[in-house]
């Protein structure tokens, strides 16, 4: 018994119809990356050791629309029109100060482990406040010395939280989650 062999034609697309996906493949893309998940770029020293210059990490939009922003995360702000790279301190309601180079918040001692660099004693009512404002966060950078923060720029609207970012892609030696 001999087997036939069947030649198979695909048919083609019309030119309209591979358009199309290429066009709904670009929109899901931009959709995603607008709404879901970006790159972003470290840019500074003011997270170091924690986070490089020139790191480039993804910043997670769709998590703090579900969850709430927790003490001790990294988040990408918006100030006025620059994104800067921070980590969460003080939430709002929260009475932070530094005292011998040690966090206190609401009169109680709170350890870190991201940053080796001394605080200056610092309390928030340099800011007007005797607590964090309601659906404000007073953010720091980890290199204490060099970074602009929240003790210059003050408390940050929640509105400007872009979202969290705590996974670098690159370099590759540094790819991973950070903390």
């Amino acid at each position: 018994m001999e087997k036939e062999t069947k030649k198979v034609e695909a048919k083609e697309k019309p030119f309209w119809q591979e358009l199309l996906s290429y066009i709904v493949l670009i929109i899901v893309v931009l959709l995603i990356k607008h709404y879901v998940v970006s790159p972003v770029r470290v840019n500074g020293i003011s997270m170091v050791p924690t986070l490089k210059d020139k790191d480039y990490m993804l910043l997670n939009k769709i998590g703090y629309r579900v969850g709430k922003i927790k003490r001790f995360d990294i988040v990408v702000v918006d100030y006025d029109g620059e994104y800067i790279i921070k980590r969460v301190i003080g939430l709002p309601g929260d009475k932070v100060e530094y005292r011998n180079n040690k966090l206190y918040i609401n009169g109680k001692y709170v350890e870190e482990n991201y940053t080796r660099e001394d605080m200056d004693n610092y309390n928030i009512t340099s800011l007007g406040q005797s607590t964090v404002p309601k659906d404000y966060y007073f953010v720091l950078g980890d290199n204490r010395p060099v970074s602009k923060d929240s003790r210059i720029i003050g408390f940050v609207p929640r509105k400007n939280i872009l979202g969290k970012s705590t996974f670098t892609l690159l370099p590759f030696d540094r790819f991973g989650s950070k903390k």
